[in-house]
């Protein structure tokens, strides 16, 4: 019997995007889909409802926040999280790759990498994929674990998730998955995904040099914070 698939998107202010990405989520894989609407004031709520998603309303903005709201909406059945951006430019339709090697039971956690897959013009800043080497780097220094980006599109098993005690309520929260996951032992595997521009509005992080500046020092701050706590 396939396992329950719940999927998490987070969006603000995503009008313009978040329908078409809820109408590309494979149905076939996911049993439910939620939309976490992070404080938006445009239509991104009634776009999302209206494209067959259950909204989640999170007022106070937080990437992790948000993600954490999500998790405390899904079915008590659902047995596989998947994690997905609202802003068009992941691919819903390859969430085969991430759910497919949890569902065979080879391994707990599927990262998507971007820098592996094909990437439009555009679609990623040079100190995005900078930033994705970097970590990858300090992932194998710390432990042994290959890695190439963060990326936002991902999957893992409800109950290794639970384990892993995520607090982090900002931009770190993809790292603090990543290093909890690897820190835990869990079977991560990183697969190639296409990436896009997103499909309108603004980036929060790489739209402007404040919301750079602020997710590298928070990705950085999580880095340290959790390298540091004993085992």
């Amino acid at each position: 019997m396939k396992p329950i698939v719940s999927v998490i998107i987070v969006a603000l202010n995503e009008e313009a995007a978040i329908g078409e990405v809820v109408r590309k989520v494979p149905r076939d894989i996911a049993d439910e889909i939620i939309v976490v609407d992070n404080g938006s004031t445009d239509r991104t709520a009634e776009v999302a409802a209206a494209a067959g998603a259950r909204v989640v309303t999170e007022p106070k903005h937080g990437y992790g926040r948000a993600f954490q709201a999500g998790l405390r909406s899904i079915s008590p059945d659902c047995e596989i999280v998947v994690f997905l951006d609202g802003d068009g430019s992941d691919y819903p339709e390859m969430m085969n790759r991430l759910v497919e090697p949890i569902i065979e039971g080879t391994h707990d956690f599927v990262v998507s990498s971007r820098t592996r897959g094909r990437r439009e013009r555009g679609s990623m800043n040079w100190h995005q994929v900078f930033a994705g080497y970097m970590i990858g780097f300090f992932l194998r220094l710390l432990y042994g674990v290959h890695s190439t980006d963060m990326g936002p599109f991902r999957a893992i098993r409800r109950d290794a998730l639970e384990s892993l005690g995520m607090r982090e309520e900002t931009y770190g929260w993809p790292l603090e998955m990543q290093m909890r996951a690897a820190r835990a032992g869990l079977r991560i595997l990183e697969v190639p995904v296409d990436y896009r521009p997103r499909a309108g509005g603004q980036s929060k992080i790489a739209g402007t040099v404040r919301g750079s500046v602020l997710a590298a020092t928070r990705i950085l701050l999580t880095l340290a914070r959790i390298a540091m706590e004993p085992r």
